[in-house]
Protein backbone atom coordinates (compact mmCIF):
# COMPACT_ATOMS: atom_id res chain seq x y z
CA UNK A 1 0.00 0.00 0.00
CA UNK A 2 1.28 3.51 -0.93
CA UNK A 3 0.21 6.12 1.30
CA UNK A 4 0.92 9.95 1.78
CA UNK A 5 1.09 11.76 4.42
CA UNK A 6 0.81 15.44 4.82
CA UNK A 7 3.96 17.47 6.23
CA UNK A 8 3.09 19.04 9.27
CA UNK A 9 5.14 20.69 12.00
CA UNK A 10 4.74 24.49 13.43
CA UNK A 11 7.29 26.58 12.59
CA UNK A 12 9.87 27.54 15.66
CA UNK A 13 12.76 29.08 17.31
CA UNK A 14 16.17 27.51 17.37
CA UNK A 15 18.61 26.57 14.90
CA UNK A 16 21.58 28.35 14.07
CA UNK A 17 20.94 31.27 11.36
CA UNK A 18 22.66 30.74 8.24
CA UNK A 19 22.91 33.37 4.75
CA UNK A 20 20.97 36.04 4.00
CA UNK A 21 17.39 35.12 3.62
CA UNK A 22 14.78 37.51 2.27
CA UNK A 23 13.35 40.26 4.61
CA UNK A 24 10.11 42.06 3.15
CA UNK A 25 9.79 45.64 3.72
CA UNK A 26 7.10 47.17 6.11
CA UNK A 27 4.32 48.40 2.94
CA UNK A 28 4.90 43.96 2.92
CA UNK A 29 4.75 42.79 6.01
CA UNK A 30 1.55 45.18 5.86
CA UNK A 31 -0.09 43.55 2.98
CA UNK A 32 0.50 40.18 4.54
CA UNK A 33 -0.87 40.74 7.66
CA UNK A 34 -4.24 42.15 6.34
CA UNK A 35 -4.84 38.75 4.05
CA UNK A 36 -3.96 36.67 7.16
CA UNK A 37 -6.60 38.93 9.62
CA UNK A 38 -8.77 38.27 6.48
CA UNK A 39 -8.49 34.68 5.96
CA UNK A 40 -8.84 34.35 10.19
CA UNK A 41 -12.00 36.25 9.64
CA UNK A 42 -13.63 34.09 6.44
CA UNK A 43 -13.06 31.13 9.29
CA UNK A 44 -9.57 28.99 8.77
CA UNK A 45 -8.83 27.23 11.66
CA UNK A 46 -7.14 28.49 14.11
CA UNK A 47 -3.35 27.88 14.32
CA UNK A 48 -3.60 26.77 10.67
CA UNK A 49 -1.84 30.22 9.01
CA UNK A 50 1.13 31.59 11.08
CA UNK A 51 2.62 34.84 9.94
CA UNK A 52 5.75 35.21 11.74
CA UNK A 53 7.31 38.94 10.77
CA UNK A 54 11.12 39.23 10.59
CA UNK A 55 14.51 39.21 9.05
CA UNK A 56 17.18 36.88 8.22
CA UNK A 57 17.64 35.69 11.78
CA UNK A 58 13.79 34.76 11.82
CA UNK A 59 13.56 32.57 8.02
CA UNK A 60 17.17 30.96 8.83
CA UNK A 61 15.45 29.59 12.21
CA UNK A 62 12.27 28.51 10.39
CA UNK A 63 14.32 26.54 7.76
CA UNK A 64 16.50 25.11 10.45
CA UNK A 65 13.94 24.17 12.96
CA UNK A 66 13.57 19.97 12.86
CA UNK A 67 9.80 20.97 13.14
CA UNK A 68 9.62 22.29 9.78
CA UNK A 69 9.60 19.13 7.16
CA UNK A 70 9.25 21.39 4.31
CA UNK A 71 10.39 24.85 2.81
CA UNK A 72 8.70 26.80 -0.37
CA UNK A 73 10.90 29.69 -1.21
CA UNK A 74 9.15 32.59 -3.87
CA UNK A 75 11.80 34.98 -3.78
CA UNK A 76 14.90 36.12 -6.01
CA UNK A 77 17.81 33.49 -6.94
CA UNK A 78 20.17 35.21 -4.92
CA UNK A 79 18.02 34.86 -1.72
CA UNK A 80 16.61 31.27 -2.87
CA UNK A 81 20.28 30.25 -3.10
CA UNK A 82 20.68 30.90 0.94
CA UNK A 83 17.11 29.55 1.48
CA UNK A 84 18.13 26.13 0.18
CA UNK A 85 22.05 25.88 1.17
CA UNK A 86 20.34 26.15 5.07
CA UNK A 87 18.18 23.35 3.81
CA UNK A 88 20.21 21.01 2.55
CA UNK A 89 22.54 21.57 5.29
CA UNK A 90 19.76 20.21 7.67
CA UNK A 91 18.26 17.97 5.02
CA UNK A 92 15.28 20.19 5.02
CA UNK A 93 13.54 19.48 1.70
CA UNK A 94 12.89 22.81 -0.11
CA UNK A 95 10.96 24.01 -3.14
CA UNK A 96 12.43 27.49 -4.91
CA UNK A 97 10.45 29.52 -7.27
CA UNK A 98 13.06 31.87 -7.90
CA UNK A 99 14.23 34.74 -10.82
CA UNK A 100 13.37 35.03 -14.23
CA UNK A 101 14.33 36.56 -17.86
CA UNK A 102 11.91 34.87 -19.86
CA UNK A 103 11.75 35.01 -23.44
CA UNK A 104 9.03 35.60 -25.86
CA UNK A 105 10.09 34.49 -29.45
CA UNK A 106 8.08 36.47 -32.32
CA UNK A 107 8.62 33.94 -35.35
CA UNK A 108 8.61 34.92 -38.93
CA UNK A 109 5.20 34.31 -39.69
CA UNK A 110 3.55 36.02 -36.73
CA UNK A 111 0.94 38.96 -37.14
CA UNK A 112 2.43 42.22 -35.52
CA UNK A 113 0.01 43.61 -33.95
CA UNK A 114 -1.15 40.31 -31.90
CA UNK A 115 2.43 39.91 -31.09
CA UNK A 116 2.74 43.29 -29.73
CA UNK A 117 -0.28 43.60 -27.71
CA UNK A 118 0.72 39.75 -26.37
CA UNK A 119 4.22 42.05 -25.91
CA UNK A 120 2.81 44.76 -24.09
CA UNK A 121 1.14 42.70 -21.11
CA UNK A 122 3.84 40.29 -20.82
CA UNK A 123 6.05 43.26 -20.29
CA UNK A 124 4.30 45.74 -18.89
CA UNK A 125 1.49 44.53 -16.48
CA UNK A 126 2.15 44.57 -12.49
CA UNK A 127 5.18 47.32 -13.59
CA UNK A 128 7.24 44.08 -15.04
CA UNK A 129 7.24 42.99 -11.74
CA UNK A 130 6.56 39.64 -11.92
CA UNK A 131 8.69 36.79 -12.18
CA UNK A 132 7.43 35.73 -15.60
CA UNK A 133 7.62 38.69 -17.57
CA UNK A 134 9.27 39.01 -20.72
CA UNK A 135 12.27 40.28 -20.29
CA UNK A 136 13.69 39.52 -23.60
CA UNK A 137 11.56 40.39 -26.58
CA UNK A 138 13.05 37.68 -29.66
CA UNK A 139 11.89 39.01 -33.31
CA UNK A 140 12.39 37.61 -36.38
CA UNK A 141 14.25 40.22 -38.39
CA UNK A 142 11.81 40.61 -41.14
CA UNK A 143 9.64 41.65 -38.26
CA UNK A 144 11.91 43.54 -36.12
CA UNK A 145 11.53 47.24 -37.04
CA UNK A 146 7.64 47.14 -37.46
CA UNK A 147 7.61 45.38 -33.74
CA UNK A 148 9.88 47.94 -32.35
CA UNK A 149 7.51 50.72 -33.67
CA UNK A 150 4.38 49.12 -32.93
CA UNK A 151 5.31 47.96 -29.05
CA UNK A 152 6.78 51.39 -28.84
CA UNK A 153 3.70 53.20 -29.52
CA UNK A 154 1.69 50.87 -27.13
CA UNK A 155 4.18 51.70 -24.57
CA UNK A 156 3.70 55.60 -24.78
CA UNK A 157 -0.02 55.11 -25.14
CA UNK A 158 -0.08 53.22 -21.59
CA UNK A 159 -1.41 55.62 -18.51
CA UNK A 160 1.16 55.69 -15.38
CA UNK A 161 0.12 56.86 -12.04
CA UNK A 162 -1.50 56.23 -8.95
CA UNK A 163 -4.30 53.63 -9.39
CA UNK A 164 -6.38 54.87 -6.18
CA UNK A 165 -6.74 58.10 -7.82
CA UNK A 166 -7.33 57.78 -11.66
CA UNK A 167 -7.61 55.23 -14.24
CA UNK A 168 -4.54 53.81 -15.43
CA UNK A 169 -2.64 51.33 -16.80
CA UNK A 170 0.60 50.76 -14.76
CA UNK A 171 1.05 51.52 -11.00
CA UNK A 172 4.50 52.18 -9.06
CA UNK A 173 7.35 50.25 -8.73
CA UNK A 174 7.40 48.82 -4.90
CA UNK A 175 9.89 51.34 -3.59
CA UNK A 176 13.19 53.59 -4.33
CA UNK A 177 15.81 50.81 -4.20
CA UNK A 178 14.02 49.18 -6.87
CA UNK A 179 13.07 52.50 -9.14
CA UNK A 180 17.15 53.22 -8.76
CA UNK A 181 17.47 49.54 -10.20
CA UNK A 182 15.33 49.54 -12.80
CA UNK A 183 16.51 53.09 -14.00
CA UNK A 184 20.20 52.03 -13.34
CA UNK A 185 20.37 49.16 -15.86
CA UNK A 186 18.16 51.21 -18.31
CA UNK A 187 20.96 54.51 -18.27
CA UNK A 188 24.02 51.42 -17.99
CA UNK A 189 21.97 49.65 -21.59
CA UNK A 190 21.74 52.86 -23.41
CA UNK A 191 25.40 53.96 -22.09
CA UNK A 192 26.37 50.90 -24.06
CA UNK A 193 25.06 51.45 -27.65
CA UNK A 194 21.08 50.32 -26.55
CA UNK A 195 18.37 52.44 -28.38
CA UNK A 196 16.30 54.35 -26.01
CA UNK A 197 12.46 53.95 -28.20
CA UNK A 198 10.43 54.86 -25.31
CA UNK A 199 10.08 55.24 -21.57
CA UNK A 200 13.29 55.47 -19.47
CA UNK A 201 11.53 58.25 -17.52
CA UNK A 202 9.58 58.32 -14.14
CA UNK A 203 7.50 60.34 -11.51
CA UNK A 204 9.05 59.19 -8.23
CA UNK A 205 7.93 55.67 -8.40
CA UNK A 206 5.80 55.32 -11.32
CA UNK A 207 8.10 54.46 -14.17
CA UNK A 208 7.15 54.94 -18.11
CA UNK A 209 6.83 51.68 -19.94
CA UNK A 210 10.37 51.38 -21.92
CA UNK A 211 11.17 50.11 -25.03
CA UNK A 212 15.12 49.46 -25.85
CA UNK A 213 16.12 48.41 -29.34
CA UNK A 214 19.49 47.28 -30.70
CA UNK A 215 20.68 44.88 -27.31
CA UNK A 216 22.90 42.56 -27.10
CA UNK A 217 23.96 39.32 -25.28
CA UNK A 218 25.79 41.99 -22.66
CA UNK A 219 23.49 44.47 -22.82
CA UNK A 220 22.53 45.06 -18.70
CA UNK A 221 18.63 45.33 -18.96
CA UNK A 222 18.85 42.46 -21.67
CA UNK A 223 21.12 40.18 -19.70
CA UNK A 224 19.84 40.98 -16.15
CA UNK A 225 16.29 40.16 -14.51
CA UNK A 226 15.25 44.04 -14.58
CA UNK A 227 11.64 43.47 -12.46
CA UNK A 228 10.29 46.51 -13.62
CA UNK A 229 8.26 47.84 -17.20
CA UNK A 230 11.05 47.17 -19.53
CA UNK A 231 11.28 45.34 -22.48
CA UNK A 232 14.55 45.13 -24.64
CA UNK A 233 14.24 43.75 -28.16
CA UNK A 234 16.38 41.90 -30.04
CA UNK A 235 16.04 40.49 -33.75
CA UNK A 236 17.29 36.81 -34.99
CA UNK A 237 17.72 35.35 -38.60
CA UNK A 238 16.77 31.66 -38.00
CA UNK A 239 14.77 29.63 -36.15
CA UNK A 240 17.94 27.97 -34.75
CA UNK A 241 19.36 30.89 -33.61
CA UNK A 242 16.19 31.81 -31.70
CA UNK A 243 16.58 28.88 -29.91
CA UNK A 244 20.04 29.84 -28.63
CA UNK A 245 18.91 32.95 -27.93
CA UNK A 246 15.95 31.94 -25.79
CA UNK A 247 17.79 29.30 -24.33
CA UNK A 248 20.92 31.41 -22.80
CA UNK A 249 21.75 32.28 -19.67
CA UNK A 250 21.07 31.22 -16.43
CA UNK A 251 17.29 31.10 -16.20
CA UNK A 252 14.55 29.12 -17.25
CA UNK A 253 11.03 29.76 -16.04
CA UNK A 254 8.65 30.78 -18.68
CA UNK A 255 8.14 30.45 -22.43
CA UNK A 256 6.22 32.78 -25.13
CA UNK A 257 6.04 31.94 -28.34
CA UNK A 258 3.76 34.24 -31.05
CA UNK A 259 3.52 31.79 -34.44
CA UNK A 260 1.01 31.33 -37.18
CA UNK A 261 1.49 27.72 -37.12
CA UNK A 262 0.86 26.16 -33.29
CA UNK A 263 2.16 23.25 -33.86
CA UNK A 264 5.45 24.54 -35.31
CA UNK A 265 5.53 26.88 -31.93
CA UNK A 266 5.09 24.04 -29.66
CA UNK A 267 8.15 22.17 -31.42
CA UNK A 268 10.07 24.85 -31.26
CA UNK A 269 9.40 25.31 -27.68
CA UNK A 270 10.67 21.45 -26.92
CA UNK A 271 14.21 23.38 -28.11
CA UNK A 272 13.67 25.43 -25.39
CA UNK A 273 14.16 24.58 -21.80
CA UNK A 274 11.70 26.19 -19.32
CA UNK A 275 9.26 24.90 -16.08
CA UNK A 276 6.56 26.75 -18.13
CA UNK A 277 5.65 27.22 -22.16
CA UNK A 278 3.06 29.04 -23.80
CA UNK A 279 2.30 28.99 -27.68
CA UNK A 280 0.58 32.35 -28.92
CA UNK A 281 0.72 33.40 -25.23
CA UNK A 282 2.95 35.73 -23.94
CA UNK A 283 4.95 34.88 -20.69
CA UNK A 284 2.63 35.84 -17.57
CA UNK A 285 0.41 33.14 -17.07
CA UNK A 286 -0.68 31.42 -13.59
CA UNK A 287 -3.50 28.73 -12.83
CA UNK A 288 -3.70 27.37 -9.15
CA UNK A 289 -4.90 24.26 -10.73
CA UNK A 290 -1.42 23.87 -13.08
CA UNK A 291 1.92 22.67 -11.94
CA UNK A 292 4.31 25.72 -11.21
CA UNK A 293 8.32 26.15 -11.77
CA UNK A 294 10.99 27.00 -13.02
CA UNK A 295 14.31 25.32 -13.84
CA UNK A 296 18.19 26.01 -14.04
CA UNK A 297 18.36 29.82 -11.51
CA UNK A 298 15.01 29.77 -11.87
CA UNK A 299 14.50 27.17 -9.37
CA UNK A 300 15.16 23.73 -8.26
CA UNK A 301 13.02 21.83 -10.69
CA UNK A 302 9.67 21.40 -8.16
CA UNK A 303 6.67 22.08 -9.35
CA UNK A 304 3.35 23.15 -7.31
CA UNK A 305 0.11 24.29 -7.54
CA UNK A 306 -2.96 21.35 -8.55
CA UNK A 307 -1.80 17.94 -8.06
CA UNK A 308 1.68 18.74 -8.20
CA UNK A 309 1.08 19.89 -4.75
CA UNK A 310 0.55 16.01 -3.88
CA UNK A 311 4.45 15.68 -4.55
CA UNK A 312 5.75 18.56 -3.50
CA UNK A 313 3.98 19.12 0.27
CA UNK A 314 3.48 15.27 0.53
CA UNK A 315 5.40 12.64 2.24
CA UNK A 316 5.31 9.18 -0.02
CA UNK A 317 5.23 5.90 2.17
CA UNK A 318 4.91 2.39 1.29
CA UNK A 319 3.08 0.24 4.06
CA UNK A 320 2.54 -3.64 3.69
CA UNK A 321 0.52 -5.97 5.50
CA UNK A 322 -0.07 -9.55 6.09
CA UNK A 323 -2.56 -11.60 7.70
CA UNK A 324 0.19 -13.26 9.78
CA UNK A 325 3.57 -13.51 9.74
CA UNK A 326 5.69 -14.02 6.35
CA UNK A 327 7.43 -17.49 5.82
CA UNK A 328 11.31 -15.31 6.44
CA UNK A 329 14.28 -16.76 9.02
CA UNK A 330 16.89 -19.14 8.44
Amino acid sequence: RVTRRRRRGPPGGGGAPGGPLPRPGPTAWGGVLRRAASRAGAGLPAGLLHVLPGGADTGAAVVADPRVRVVSFTGSTASGRAVGELAGRHLTRAHLELGGNSALVVLRDADVEAAVAQASWGSFFHQGQICMTAGRHLVHASLYDEYVERLAARAEELAVGDPYREQVHLGPLIDRSQLGRVHGLVEASTAQGAKLVAGGTHRDLFYRPTVLAGVGDDTPAYAEEVFGPVAPVRSFATEDEAVRLASAGPYGLALGIVTADAARGLDLAGRIPTGIAHINDQTVNDEAVAPFGGVGASGTGARFGGEANLDAFTELRWTTVRATPGAHGF
